[in-house]
């Protein structure tokens, strides 16, 4: 697939994984935007201002209007408390911009756009800063979209509505399987060999993903196979592996799917 395929699809799941949020949180009373989501300790309006949060940083990366506070979460330094982690941050961000459900949904709708026509605006290996250092653009609409999804996901479980997997997965997992080594290093640790992934699509065709270097005595391949959705999940750290339908064979088996993520 050429990069600018690639772009013109993760863009169009985002747009889609917005309207998925928008449909969940439209219209919601106080009552609802109140809700306790999925992420511990945050209600249905914290998650969507955290999605809001980092929608306006991505397009201030992508306009070259990324800043150390942006790295902070716009937390100002003499906040942020030694040893802080970027979940950390983004805690401390949403604790000081609460605000009541409908605020909050006017400036995810306006971030969402912002986010949108900026990302749309740059060619796809350009490369944007972001939390975790330098990235291509690319990669940034699709941590993007991997983002929403999870957090859409936070709020259906909290407002307790059923969603459905679709072909939006696809740059996810891809994401979550070309950053093992990145996951594996925050670990201090190192993949022995290859990874490949064989996930069952949502419209039961098969997602093959394939290393580009080949494996050898020395560096074995590693396999995950299972639902795409499954992987994904994991990869959010929503689900742990073990209660789904995951299988790992090789020598990294176990390790991939305890470090596999999608973010940083």
């Amino acid at each position: 697939m050429q990069l600018t395929d690639a772009m013109d699809e993760v863009l169009s799941g985002l747009s889609a994984q917005d309207d998925e949020l928008d449909g969940l949180v439209a219209g919601l009373d106080d009552d609802g935007w109140a809700t306790p989501s999925r992420c511990p300790g945050w209600s249905v309006a914290d998650v969507v201002l955290h999605v809001a949060q980092t929608d306006e940083m991505a397009a201030a990366s992508a306009e070259e209007r990324f800043t150390a506070d942006a790295v902070r979460f716009g937390v100002k330094a003499s906040d942020v408390p030694a040893g802080a982690t970027v979940d950390d941050l983004a805690g401390l961000a949403v604790a000081a911009q609460r605000a009541p459900g409908a605020v909050v949904y006017s400036r995810w709708r306006a971030a969402a756009a912002a986010q949108a026509k900026a990302l749309a605006a740059c060619e796809p290996g350009r490369r944007l800063q972001w939390v975790a250092g330098e990235m291509s653009a690319l990669t940034l609409a699709t941590t993007r979209l991997a983002e929403v999804w999870i957090h859409t996901g936070d709020v259906a479980a909290g407002l307790g509505r059923d969603r459905r997997p679709t072909a939006a997965l696809r740059p996810i997992a891809r994401l979550a399987w070309r950053t093992l080594p990145y996951a594996f290093s925050r670990a201090g640790r190192t993949l022995s060999g290859p990874v490949a992934l064989a996930l069952t699509a949502p419209d039961g065709s098969l997602w093959e993903f394939t290393p580009d270097g080949p494996a050898s005595a020395t560096a074995p391949s590693t396999v995950v196979t299972g639902p795409a959705l499954d992987f994904c999940l994991v990869a959010a750290r929503r689900v742990p592996a073990s209660a789904t339908a995951l299988r790992a064979t090789g020598p990294d088996g176990d390790a991939v799917l305890e470090l596999v993520r999608t973010f940083a």
